[in-house]
């Protein structure tokens, strides 16, 4: 059985997914798909617009047959940790033979390239690199110019485009991981179509899921979507079983979940948290502890917290990331002493998915998990702390759902793996 695996967020699941899926299929021939999806927090740094039980449901309902997840830690952190993380869980099955993922690109060459220079960086490299940081670049804008640099230099110019498309620069990471692992599987690129990632508006029968999030967010008033509203523009771009279990879940108030509900507890918490405790978080350096927690003194909402904090040197996205990482602690002394995900978490699966999980946890080089409790039975302690700070997350993203009765904690507890037929 050829294995296929696939990196996902799901967020939600629309018609640009099931293109990739049915085009990996087609390519690498393969028998089944495996994804690595992201948790309730996502890369960007926000909250999933819907639980990941119910993501895991709409991606086994659309080709998947086996999903995992990839810990809040590496989901919501920069394209490097939540690529290499995805990777890492891929190859650690030890039955996945392939990885297709889209790019702008769609040339897997030119990304392979690219990887080498970021996998084998020279001192000409890091001069450059330390050179557009100080001129007050952000990380992925000081990079993106360093490579163009070196490219240029090194008589590669016409890679230097590659490294402005958000979807290039995780494919990038994806080669890396697999270089780095020295990873048997074969990778493969799938040209993007439709909308850009960052397009905010619906166009077409791919969209993207930022501009279906947007289009969702201008449509919610309380703690009630029209449903009607929502089917007459979203039936167009996400597969009818997909948007019948998104409009279910906020039918029943447990989303949409946006990331301006976590605004008071966001202030709340740095405004508790002193500046050089701030300094421990994840991704916080060259003094941003000090922009944050002066932000955090004066701002009343998220949206103005996020203003005041970001600036040519700080993304939106990074902002993001290191607020969510305030929120459940999340330091880099977590990132260094982890080194990647110690366990394969077990969201769902169907009949053959089953098969394969079966073959896994013969060949798997990680423990795999398939009940939460588990975890604290019958693991180490890296997979106790990993698992903990997960639990923290789903506490904290269940306050964000719109019926309060919703809002429990312990829903990792309480949910069962996804079983489809």
């Amino acid at each position: 059985m050829k294995v296929l695996g696939i990196v996902s967020e799901y967020n939600p699941f629309h018609n640009g997914h099931k293109f990739h899926l049915e085009k990996s299929r087609e390519i690498t021939g393969c028998d089944a798909v495996i994804s690595v999806m992201s948790g309730n927090f996502v890369q960007r740094g926000e909250p999933a617009i819907i639980d990941k039980w119910t993501r895991t449901k709409m991606a086994l309902l659309s080709g998947v047959d086996l999903v995992i997840e990839n810990p809040c830690i590496y989901s919501a952190g920069s394209a490097e940790f939540f690529a290499g993380s995805a990777v890492k869980l891929l190859d650690s099955t030890g039955v996945v033979d392939c990885l297709c993922f889209g790019s702008e690109s769609g040339n897997l060459d030119e990304l392979s390239i690219a990887a080498d220079i970021l996998n084998n960086e020279n001192e000409l490299f890091k001069d450059l690199l330390q050179k557009n940081l100080k001129k007050g670049l952000s990380f992925p804008a000081a990079r993106e110019a360093t490579i163009r640099e070196y490219l240029s230099q090194s008589g590669n110019k016409q890679l230097e485009d590659t490294m402005k498309s958000s979807n290039n620069i995780l494919g990038i990471e994806y080669m890396k991981a697999i270089k780095r692992l020295k990873s048997s599987m074969q990778p493969y690129t799938i040209k993007r179509t439709g909308n850009n990632y960052n397009d905010e508006n619906i166009t077409g029968i791919f969209s993207s899921a930022n501009a279906i999030r947007n289009f969702i967010k201008k449509s919610y008033a309380g703690c009630t979507v029209d449903k009607k509203n929502i089917y007459g523009e979203l039936e167009k771009v996400m597969p009818k079983d997909c948007l019948d279990l998104l409009t279910d879940e906020f039918e029943k108030g447990t989303g949409p979940v946006f990331p301006e509900t976590f605004g008071s507890l966001i202030l709340g918490n740095l405004r508790k948290l002193r500046a050089d405790e701030i300094r421990e978080l994840q991704d916080v350096s060259e003094g941003l502890e000090n922009r944050i927690k002066h932000a955090a003194n004066i701002a009343g909402d998220y949206e103005t917290l996020l203003d005041m904090i970001c600036a040519k040197r700080y993304t939106r996205t990074r902002i993001n990331r290191v607020l969510f990482y305030s929120l459940t602690g999340i330091t880099k002394n977590m990132y260094d002493s982890f080194n990647g995900p110690p366990y394969i978490r077990v969201l769902g699966f169907n009949s053959k998915g089953l098969k394969l999980l079966t073959r896994i946890k013969k060949q798997s080089t990680l423990p795999v998990v398939t009940r939460a409790a588990s975890i604290e039975k019958s693991h180490g302690n890296m997979e106790k702390e990993l698992f903990r700070i997960e639990n923290i997350a789903t506490d904290l993203y269940v306050l964000g759902c719109p019926d309060k009765n919703k809002r429990q904690s312990g829903l990792e507890y309480r949910k069962k793996i996804i079983r489809l037929p």
